[in-house]
């Protein structure tokens, strides 16, 4: 096995020491109320004996335990329903979690459940503008569901886009009680990558038709279990093992096997040891923090994983007191090398990443070259060390053993030696249209400096109709704004990709700017996303004009206009085009936080303070 090298990488170390400083107020806070929560003895020995009846009423063959003894009282929050494949799994989880808990001395009760909301069922819809904010309703609900005062460490079940956000935002409020995160894992390879995204290509065409279309994506998208493209779903499953909040190898195990079923059961025998009333108490609150982020930053950039969490990480590190932004993002990306291309990076999915070494393999070449803080606390109570392990089930049960030594397939994981590209693919741009975030991880050199004509539009439905008018049949950087999540809730425009992966096929030079998001999605057509400020707040993307000169420069991190200064100043600000976006589908009940978000880079929080 490899030798972890004494000292950190001097990026690394150097972007965690300022992270720490800028956070010394905030992290001393949050600090300060999670010492003050902790209780002597089990939580709900504090309950008067009306409210501790009502907690345990309904527990059956648990309830002398819960009344009497001092056993330790898991939480299970799930966000299991059965129409997201990812989610469906998680039906049979509560009967596994309480029987492994009984086993090992302890209770667990299902605590509340929290929404889960597909983006593959609602992109293009009206309901995706309630995407992004739903990630602060899951937070509260967790919240909730935590609140009864009963629990002495919480299981938290959840996998797709703002689901582990929310339930990480959520537990933080507790983060005085250990908590560990329960994956359900990816459903098996169904139609290739490539295939897939030739079908969606011709028809945005028109040359195929729905039917054709429809049986693809069918194919693509066929059983239980997480998406296989290396979205943000799978890339919150890699954060939370490479932040150390799963059990080692279980993000990419597939649902409803034996050894999944082995990994769950262990997840809540590893919970109840880590209470407050054993020996190897580990809150979550001790387990994140600059450092555990930092290592979330770096995985992400190793795996060129979902630019939605240059949004969700900066959140979810705020709720822990701990302050990240964008520069921290593109300065690790500078030396962070990309080690795995999953679709839409590359042609294979998560499937075949983990059958090629999977976490283990990964986390022990980034520990190698100093890149991840070796010595983190984990829900194993021991440095990241541990996580260079994969599970097997041996002949006497559930183990781990070392990652194979080499790759299996070097089209989808390399060593650190021999990295797809020397950066991770992830860019900070800037200029005088604000801050942008672009992936580059899938975007060909040839391709990555983009200066045309802007064409301006204030919704994606706009863009497609022009498209199929063909009047983006020219070099264009298309500018989608009035799309931030002040405006609308910051939608996800996957629906773009196909059209203008189109016109850069036919050889057009074509970007995208938006003040939206592309999420997983973004691909081989370069993307200045999540612009900051937005048009809503008055962003000076309001100011831009149709036919003017817009440079997108991926390779000095440049965002702008080509329009001289002293007309560019003294333009008036477009009008914001989000007068439809009130209401329908739900809309008008959120428009408090759309009212009070924060803006992108800050994380679109508008349930934290």
């Amino acid at each position: 096995m490899k030798q972890i090298p004494p000292l950190l990488h001097a990026r690394v170390a150097a972007v965690t020491d300022r992270i720490r400083e800028r956070s010394s107020q905030p992290r001393g806070e949050y600090l300060a109320r999670m010492a003050a929560a902790r209780a002597e003895g089990t939580v709900r020995s504090r309950h008067g004996c009306t409210n501790l009846a009502h907690g345990f009423a309904a527990a059956g063959s648990d309830k002398p335990a819960l009344k009497g003894k001092p056993w330790p009282n898991l939480a299970i929050v799930s966000a299991y329903n059965d129409l997201l494949s990812a989610h469906q799994p998680y039906e049979r989880y509560p009967a596994l979690l309480k029987a492994a808990a009984r086993e090992a001395g302890a209770v667990a009760q299902f605590a509340g459940g929290v929404p889960a909301m597909c983006d593959g069922i609602t992109q293009g819809t009206d309901a995706m503008e309630l995407s992004l904010f739903s990630r602060e309703v899951i937070a509260m609900a967790t919240a909730v569901a935590l609140s009864h005062g009963m629990f002495d460490a919480g299981l938290l079940l959840g996998i797709c886009d703002k689901i582990v956000p929310g339930l990480f935002i959520g537990a933080l409020s507790f983060g005085h009680l250990p908590m560990l995160f329960v994956p359900g894992g990816p459903m098996t390879s169904g139609l290739s990558n490539p295939e897939k995204s030739r079908i969606r290509n011709l028809y945005a065409e028109g040359k195929a038709s729905r039917d054709e279309l429809l049986e693809a994506e069918s194919a693509s998208y066929h059983d239980a279990g997480t998406c296989t493209f290396y979205g943000t779903a799978n890339s919150n499953q890699m954060l939370m093992e490479v932040m150390g909040l799963h059990l080692p190898g279980a993000a990419f195990v597939n649902p409803n096997t034996p050894l999944r079923d082995a990994l769950t059961r262990a997840a809540a025998q590893r919970a109840a040891a880590s209470t407050a009333l054993g020996a190897d108490y580990l809150p979550m609150s001790q387990l994140v923090d600059e450092r555990c982020i930092v290592n979330g930053i770096v995985g992400l950039l190793a795996t060129g994983g979902s630019t939605n969490h240059t949004i969700h990480l900066v959140a979810m590190a705020h709720a822990a007191g701990v302050l990240i932004n964008w520069d921290d993002f593109s300065d690790l990306s500078d030396v962070v090398p990309l080690l795995a291309r999953i679709y839409p990076n590359g042609k294979s999915d998560v499937n075949h990443f983990q059958a090629a070494g999977g976490m283990a393999f990964l986390t022990r070449e980034l520990l190698a070259g100093g890149l991840l803080h070796a010595d983190i606390p984990t829900v194993m109570g021991q440095g990241l060390q541990a996580y260079t392990q994969e599970p097997w089930l041996s002949p006497t049960g559930l183990a781990w053993r070392d990652a194979p030594a080499h790759s299996g397939d070097r089209d989808v994981l390399r060593e650190l030696g021999e990295p797809f590209s020397a950066d991770g693919g992830l860019k900070l741009l800037k200029g005088n249209l604000g801050r942008a975030i672009i992936k580059t991880s899938a975007v060909k050199p040839e391709h990555r400096v983009v200066e045309a004509p802007a064409m301006i539009f204030d919704d994606q439905h706009a863009v497609m109709a022009a498209f199929q008018a063909g009047l983006l049949s020219r070099d264009v950087v298309v500018v989608v704004r009035s799309q931030g999540p002040r405006a609308n809730g910051m939608p996800e425009l996957h629906s773009l990709t196909p059209a203008l992966s189109v016109l850069q096929s036919r050889g057009h030079r074509v970007a995208l700017v938006t003040d939206g998001r592309m999420s997983g999605a973004s691909g081989t057509v370069p993307a200045a996303i999540h612009v900051s400020p937005e048009s809503q707040a008055g962003g000076p993307i309001a100011r831009l004009r149709d036919g003017d000169i817009v440079r997108l420069d991926a390779l000095h991190g440049v965002l702008e206009a080509q329009v001289p200064p002293a007309i560019w100043n003294a333009r008036d600000l477009a009008a914001v085009q989000n007068g439809g976006h009130q209401f329908g589908s739900g809309r008008e009940l959120f428009g408090l936080f759309r009212g009070h978000s924060t803006d992108a880079e800050s994380g679109a929080r508008s349930c934290q303070p």
